[in-house]
């Protein structure tokens, strides 16, 4: 197959996959700082606010957040909160002082510094990360009760939570993973989780997850490894999943698919480590499917779905070397 006629089948397999509620109006974007007075601490946020003809069901405005990876800004995870607000969501995008996009510039210099960057990825940032999310349920749920504006339309509980890389480590901190010498967090007004690019704790990792019981769908790929020089595998990153209680789980792994295919950005965002040419050319393929599975995972676990549910028995398509799994 030449390139022309390869990329034009990858344009149909991509149209194939457009949901068909991802073709409603685009949603408004408003950039805000909410500010964490107890904290002394400023949090950028993306807010995504659905088109009105978007709707996923009658009553309040289903939320769903997402946490960038180390580096990141507040416009991390762009690709899947187009498709996510596209479908009726309200997406509201973290960026988190101290493991953003500035920190790597005043403490590592830059991304090919894995030595400051892994200084500037420890467990301080963790918690400080855990503490965002809990801060913005905070003011989103006082936001809805005051009927400040549209937070009257959403609905503050049974929220989704998602994150890239750190993100993901955030993602799975607010479901309940433990750690050496803390019990966990286990936010309760989170309902299901998407963990993009995670990695299995080296140590027990069943015991970390043992808490994780509501629905996390992990996604990755073939060519999800080391960013950080700390030696993570592909291998280590499917191994989340294989760790993660039975039963309200999934698994995605591309093949093919890199670290920064999961960053839900395009164009020089996703420049800041190395990538094969086979994964930037599958990437709007890549980045069709995860928007649609998220889609429907969000759809079936936040909104009891049965269409969605029975989507997600065999999604649309996977390609030879794609991994679907549920367990």
């Amino acid at each position: 197959m030449n390139r022309l006629t390869r990329r034009h089948a990858l344009t149909l397999g991509i149209s194939a996959l457009v949901s068909p509620w991802a073709r409603a109006q685009a949603a408004s974007i408003e950039d805000e700082t909410w500010d964490d007075a107890r904290r002394g601490r400023a949090l950028p946020l993306r807010i995504r606010w659905p088109a009105p003809d978007a709707a996923v069901a009658p009553g309040p405005r289903p939320v769903v957040l997402f946490s960038h990876g180390l580096g990141g800004t507040r416009e991390g995870g762009a690709v899947w909160g187009e498709a996510w607000a596209a479908a009726g969501f309200v997406v509201i995008h973290l960026q988190h002082p101290g493991s953003d996009l500035e920190a790597v510039r005043s403490g590592a210099g830059s991304f090919g510094n894995r030595s400051g960057l892994r200084g500037i990825a420890g467990a301080r940032q963790l918690v400080d990360r855990l503490a965002d999310v809990v801060f913005v349920l905070d003011e989103l749920t006082r936001r809805h009760a005051a009927a400040a504006g549209r937070w009257a339309s959403v609905r503050p509980t049974r929220i989704g939570m998602s994150g890239h890389s750190f993100g993901a480590h955030t993602t799975l901190g607010v479901a309940g993973q433990s750690y050496p010498g803390y019990a966990g967090l286990a936010e309760p007004r989170l309902g299901a989780f998407v963990a993009f690019s995670p990695t299995a704790p080296p140590l027990n990792p069943q015991q970390a997850f043992a808490a994780v019981t509501r629905p996390v769908l992990c996604v990755t790929g073939t060519r999800d490894d080391d960013v950080l020089g700390n030696g993570a595998t592909p291998q280590q990153r499917q191994a989340a999943y294989a760790a993660l209680p039975s039963g309200q789980k999934a698994h995605l792994v591309l093949q093919e698919g890199d670290h920064m295919t999961f960053a839900g950005q395009v164009g020089r965002a996703t420049d800041i480590v190395a990538r094969e040419p086979v994964t930037r050319e599958l990437q709007p393929r890549h980045h069709a499917l995860v928007a649609a599975i998220t889609t429907d995972w969000w759809r079936a676990t936040l909104l009891d779905d049965a269409q969605a549910r029975q989507r997600l028995v065999r999604p649309q398509g996977l390609a030879t070397g794609d991994l679907w799994a549920t367990g």
